[in-house]
């Protein structure tokens, strides 16, 4: 390599090396200020569980394995069985605090007679001080989340003690935007009503991620070069 490309070379790790620092920034701040993400369960299909059972020897018609009340509508039960969840979901809270202080002191002394000094040279050994301290603070704190829908969801897997997780997702585009709703939980049969329904706030373990995806998700969010200079600036 001649001289030419070696101090090409060399000016262009000095320029990256420079760069580095930024680049990292630039990576910090778009993952601080990355969009908070919800645990939702996995929400692929989930398929029953073929289950190979021998012939009964007793030739009866009743078998644990895939028994279903006769006189009952239909309740999600297996690995596979649908189950509509009505989310209903309403949280409210408010925090309010207020504190004040306030402090005053006062502070005089004064020599009156001193052995060998004449008191009229004392008339001026006074000495006084006052203090004074305040302090008021207020701080008030709201917040409401009100989500309300109608969801299907698939039972994934039954625990042993025969509750219920549940995992769900809609999906609906219109022209260059999608709507996707993500649910799961775990569900105890005796909560299901009938019509094979369900209450969010009767579920447990909830997870709900409501997002958007194409042009109008893609307005609501800052840009990469805002979050930089966000994550970057002390202020």
């Amino acid at each position: 390599m001649d001289a030419v490309g070696s101090a090409f070379v060399t000016t262009a790790m000095r320029i990256a090396l420079r760069l580095a620092p930024v680049a990292a920034l630039a990576l910090q701040a778009c993952a601080t200020l990355a969009p908070p993400h919800v645990d939702v369960a996995p929400t692929a299909p989930a398929l029953p569980i073929p289950v190979v059972h021998a012939a009964p020897a007793n030739g009866s018609i009743y078998q644990a394995g895939q028994y279903r009340p006769l006189f009952e509508d239909h309740r999600a039960r297996l690995v596979g069985d649908t189950l509509t969840v009505s989310i209903v979901e309403k949280v409210s809270a408010t925090q309010s605090s207020k504190s004040t202080i306030d402090k005053t002191g006062s502070v005089d002394a004064s020599v009156s007679a001193l052995p060998a000094i004449n008191p009229k040279a004392l008339a001026r050994a006074t000495a006084s001080g006052t203090s004074a301290n305040s302090f008021e603070g207020k701080g008030a704190t709201e917040n409401t989340n009100d989500f309300s829908g109608t969801i299907t969801v698939s039972v994934t897997n039954v625990l042993p003690n025969g509750h219920l997780l549940i995992a769900g997702e809609k999906q609906i585009g219109v022209n260059q935007n999608v709507d996707v709703l993500r649910f799961s939980g775990q569900v105890d049969p005796r909560s299901i009503q009938t019509g094979n329904t369900v209450q969010s706030t009767q579920i447990a373990n909830v997870r709900v991620e409501h997002r958007g995806r194409g042009a109008a998700s893609e307005a609501n969010r800052i840009g990469w070069l805002s979050r930089f200079f966000l994550n970057v600036l002390p202020i």
